[in-house]
């Protein structure tokens, strides 16, 4: 089975495409309606018929797949979450989950693909690429944690959304005085606990590879207080651990209560996702689901669409998983200096 369906998605070349699919997968990001409105109104511009699969991998194992059009995708750049919606599909990391993906492509007639999502979502891109499905794969996560591109889609929104809540959690800690322990998403990746500590003025950034050291922190939220200071804010990134694997915030506010001053924690969780799109992340996402087309039609497989120096390029998908984003050095020197 495994021969006859890569036989028959390698039958396609890129400029004989007449039919694409693109899907969501993994977590949302704000942006990823703009990128596949981008995909199915270039994709029909260039005389392809596109297809939407719902629920990412989950749906195309499951055959849950729909046509699209122009009217299909009206409005939805305005959006946050993602129209195809997205889901978890641990049955496609298996052989006989990809055999059943690669059934509904070849039902379907789809000759190319196109994947927004995070590292798990690219490294199924990589998988259907290695089965003889033409793929470009979009990145599309708020962690900006995927390499080779300075910035995924969603990321932009995400950050903002963070100093919106910094600013309006200082108001309430200035009136009384208060240190905050402000947790932000990111997994192991510091990108949103850096910029978000940086633009938003915080005090303290706690980042996954940062030290605990608890006389430092006790240290200088005292002086902090002594010298005047109506706030004490504390971004964490929730990647952020011990030595030990504990989670380090109710350690941070357990540290500024035993320092003498009330602290509040509070976890941003999930409201970091969603949202109406920024400008960046709509146009980002725009950009990025015209070059995947692009790519796709030009014959190009395998790759990942990718924004450096406000260039949008594609590189390898395999260069792209196995490269670690760092964070900007630049940034990072201004965190200390500026938190006085």
């Amino acid at each position: 089975m495994k021969e006859d369906c890569a036989w028959l998605i390698n039958s396609f070349s890129g400029e004989n495409m007449k039919r694409i699919a693109v899907m969501t997968s993994g977590g949302d990001s704000p942006g990823m309606n703009a990128c596949i409105r981008a995909v199915v109104r270039y994709g029909m511009a260039a005389g392809v018929d596109v297809l939407g699969i719902r629920r990412g991998f989950a749906g195309l194992i499951n055959n849950d797949v729909i046509e699209m059009d122009s009217r299909a995708v009206g409005g939805i750049i305005r959006f946050g979450g993602t129209v195809l919606m997205s889901a978890r599909a641990l049955e496609f990391k298996t052989e006989a989950g990809q055999q059943r993906a690669l059934e509904t492509l070849n039902a379907w007639g789809v000759e190319g693909m196109v994947v927004i999502g995070g590292d798990g979502s690219l490294n199924g891109a990589l998988a259907l690429h290695e089965h003889g499905v033409p793929v470009i794969g979009v990145p599309a996560s708020i962690d900006n944690d995927i390499g080779c591109t300075e910035m995924s889609i969603g990321v932009d929104t995400a950050l903002n959304t963070i100093l919106d809540a910094v600013d309006k959690i200082k108001d309430t800690a200035s009136a009384h005085q208060r240190a905050f322990v402000i947790e932000v998403m990111g997994r192991s990746h510091g990108y949103l606990a850096l910029m978000a500590g940086v633009a938003g003025g915080a005090e303290l950034i706690v980042l996954p590879t940062s030290k605990i050291d608890q006389s430092v922190i006790s240290k200088d939220v005292r002086a902090a207080f002594l010298r005047g200071k109506p706030h004490f804010i504390i971004i964490v990134a929730e990647g952020a651990k011990t030595e030990n694997g504990e989670t380090v915030t109710p350690i941070i506010s357990r540290i500024i209560e035993e320092a003498g001053h009330e602290p509040r924690i509070t976890v941003l969780g999930h409201v970091q996702r969603g949202g109406s799109p920024t400008a960046f992340d709509r146009l980002l996402g725009t950009r990025f689901g015209a070059t995947a087309v692009d790519r796709l039609l030009a014959g190009e497989s395998g790759k990942m669409t990718c924004l450096q120096s406000d260039r949008i390029i594609t590189v390898d998908l395999k260069e792209a998983l196995g490269t670690t984003p760092q964070l900007r050095s630049d940034i990072l020197r201004l965190a200390e200096p500026l938190a006085m």
